[in-house]
């Protein structure tokens, strides 16, 4: 079935819409439950094809609240339901009941709910004649239905959409907190492929429990659709994609979804591929557009993930091409009609980046589009030395706070002050990952949060955690870090005041000396030390002149206890607001370092950490140049080209370090540790052969 046809077919099922007749006999449910009864339902033919075809419906109910539904409607043309989501039905001949399931029984005045099902057909498919909610026929007004079936497409029916969303702008704060549900929908062949479980109600009821707004979900189609011309999507597939779209709109979320890998994929060959591309571009959008024509306006349509191209000249290439996309997913969206001619729809800066030139062309785009419905979408990963923990950006500094403070200033200034809504619609630091810990040093990346959440909100930009299973266990639905989550949902209302440190090393051996610590109350007022439910004394184990907190000597050799390597003891700073900002006290050795062996496939160098922590490592040659990746720094790449290994008691120095290391050449490596101890070591590589030693 060519493209064109198919495209007709939905076009007259969802005009054919709502008319009313008589109701079926064999549900009897009067209509004085109602105080005005009344309903619409829009029923859309979403995808068709020889022998079968997907189907949604969406009921509104314009009466009183109803806590259980039927909706009866008969098929004359032979039709079955062959497969039901978000409802469960019974068709003894051509009459079809569909039932409520548990979490969509209630529908509010004005509310909706709405299911689907996959069917089989023969000769024709058309649009049933009328449909009667808990046995009242739907007219889409309320009382007792007209004597005369309307079957008119116009938008003055009750096949119309949904209303027009309110502000934009609105909508966007309305949204505020998002997170992405990654790594699922959008992993690379299946669901599960990349370690999630599949998308449960569970997991949305807790994300709803802990306060989110609003999900994005990442979905990948470029290996769930047939091939040219028509590129039909995977039935199964888009019927699983609306069931969780379903599930999440019946919990009151909104949710954005999205053409996610396919950027990278197939997309950004554009330049050299545009008829392919674009063909294969439309076709995906007017499906998917057909499938979601009738829900819910707090669905949203993203139009490409990190848009990025192949093989141009320069960025005003670029932007014209993305333009080009964004104008055509507009053009398609909009003429699906139902609740997509206004349904709002979110549009990318060139690789999601809020550079200046970036937000500059998406600006001019929505001038040129002219459509009061758009919404405009970057992301945020921090400073990239920061984010990664490379040459030397182990803390959060002037300058990474500087890049986070300028990106939102500049998105605000170029976009929410001219009127153009923004979602942040991913945020994360890139190496945090349960998987690889140790890159970043915990108090850092709650700083970057607190800061991140403070500007973000304060410059009008809904925000939208990179959640894909490194934040969340979603097997057991647990925060992985739950003094982090703590701070970003205090984040969305409030600030919460930070210190300069987290830790505070003591040696072992010798005298304990007193520490001080410079606090950032970020607005608020600090209000004193708690170490678990006991408050510490003012005066006698701590004291405080302006933003500089000093631990007394003797507080502090009684919070090292006995010194055994390690943490010993954690007390907290209390603010007027926010969370408190915990502070670890930890006894450590200097580390010990030894001689070695191995190869430039697998050296590991033994290490006696005994208590310490590695913060990041130097590579210099004998001549003082940097030596190893990234050679205009000599802070290498933490994990990248080196990771301890505290278990095994050894730091792994990588093949991607000795890649780039000179044969025959001595390298001095410096390791730097969080207790401020400094220790130099040295390697030579000869061959695939690697000889460490400590002097």
């Amino acid at each position: 079935m060519t493209r064109a046809l198919h495209s007709a077919r939905w076009r007259l099922a969802l005009a054919a819409g709502i008319a009313t007749a008589t109701m079926a006999g064999g549900l009897i449910t009067t209509a004085d439950a109602y105080a005005a009864a009344g309903c619409r339902v829009n029923y859309a033919v979403t995808a068709q094809w020889p022998g079968g075809f997907t189907a949604n419906v969406e009921v509104t109910n314009l009466g009183d609240p109803l806590n259980g539904w039927s909706l009866v409607w008969t098929f004359t043309s032979g039709q079955r339901i062959t497969q039901i989501w978000n409802a469960t039905h019974t068709q003894p001949a051509d009459i079809v009941t569909a039932t409520n399931v548990s979490y969509n029984a209630v529908i509010a005045t004005n509310g909706t709910a709405s299911f689907g099902f996959n069917g089989s057909w023969s000769d024709n498919n058309p649009v049933p004649a009328s449909f009667a909610l808990n046995g009242v026929t739907c007219t889409g007004s309320t009382g007792p239905p007209s004597p005369t079936p309307s079957l008119s497409p116009s938008p003055s029916t009750s096949t119309s959409p949904s209303p027009q969303p309110t502000n934009p702008m609105a909508v966007v704060a309305a949204m505020q907190p998002g997170t992405n549900i990654g790594n699922t929908l959008d992993a690379i062949p299946d669901e599960t492929a990349w370690g999630n479980p599949p998308i449960s109600e569970a997991l949305l009821d807790h994300l709803r429990a802990q306060g989110f707004k609003s999900i994005r979900l990442p979905i990948t189609w470029s290996n769930r659709h047939g091939p040219a011309p028509s590129y039909t999507i995977d039935p199964v597939f888009l019927s699983r994609v609306r069931q969780v779209v379903d599930w999440a709109l019946a919990r009151g979320f909104y949710v954005m979804i999205n053409l996610h890998h396919d950027s990278w994929q197939w997309i950004n060959t554009y330049p050299t591929d545009r008829t392919n591309v674009r063909n294969r571009y439309i076709a995906l959008w007017t499906q998917i557009a057909a499938a979601f024509r009738n829900h819910s306006q707090k669905l949203l349509f993203e139009s490409i993930n990190e848009p990025q191209f192949a093989g141009t000249s320069d960025d005003a290439q670029n932007y014209q091409l993305l333009h080009e996309l964004n104008t055509e997913f507009v053009r398609v969206v909009r003429a699906s009609g139902g609740g997509n001619s206004n349904r709002l729809l979110v549009l990318p800066t060139l690789h999601t980046n809020a550079d200046q030139g970036r937000l500059d062309a998406l600006r001019t785009s929505f001038a040129q589009l002219n459509d009061p419905n758009l919404i405009a979408t970057i992301h945020f990963y921090g400073f990239w030395p920061f984010s990664v923990n490379v040459a030397g950006f182990t803390r959060y500094n002037a300058e990474v706070e500087q890049d986070l403070v300028g990106t939102f200033e500049r998105t605000r200034n170029t976009l929410v002050a001219n009127g153009i809504p923004v979602i942040l619609g991913e945020y994360l630091l890139l190496s945090l990952d349960y998987t690889r810990p140790g890159i970043l040093q915990p108090g850092e990346v709650l700083k970057f949060f607190e800061a991140l959440g403070f500007h973000a909100r304060t410059k009008n930009i809904t925000t939208m955690l990179w959640e894909a299973g490194t934040i969340l266990n979603r097997q057991q639905l647990q925060w992985r870090d739950p003094e982090l989550m703590a701070l970003v949902k205090a984040s969305w209302t409030t600030r919460s005041g930070t210190a300069s440190t987290d830790e505070l090393y003591v040696p072992r051996t010798g005298t304990v000396p007193s520490r001080t610590v410079t606090l950032n109350p970020n607005g608020g007022t600090f209000q004193g030390l708690r170490q678990g439910s006991t408050d510490l004394v003012n005066g006698r184990d701590y004291t405080v002149s302006g933003n500089t907190l000093t631990l007394t000597a003797s507080v502090m050799t009684r919070l090292a206890g006995n010194r055994a390597t390690g943490l010993n003891a954690t007390i907290h700073a209390r603010f007027s607001q926010g969370v408190p900002w915990r502070i670890s006290i930890i006894s450590y050795d200097p580390p010990v370092l030894s001689n070695a062996t191995g190869t430039t496939s697998g050296f590991t160098l033994p290490a006696q950490f005994r208590g310490d922590k590695l913060a990041t490592m130097e590579a210099r040659y004998a001549d003082g140049s940097n030596a190893g990746p990234h050679n205009w720094t000599s802070f290498k790449e933490f994990w990248v080209t080196f990771q301890p290994d505290y278990n095994a008691n050894g730091i792994i120095l990588k093949p991607e370090f000795f890649n780039e290391v000179n044969d025959g050449a001595r390298v001095t490596l410096t390791f730097h540790f969080w207790s401020g101890t400094q220790i130099t070591y040295f390697v030579t590589k000869s061959g695939s052969s690697v000889t460490g030693t400590t002097s």
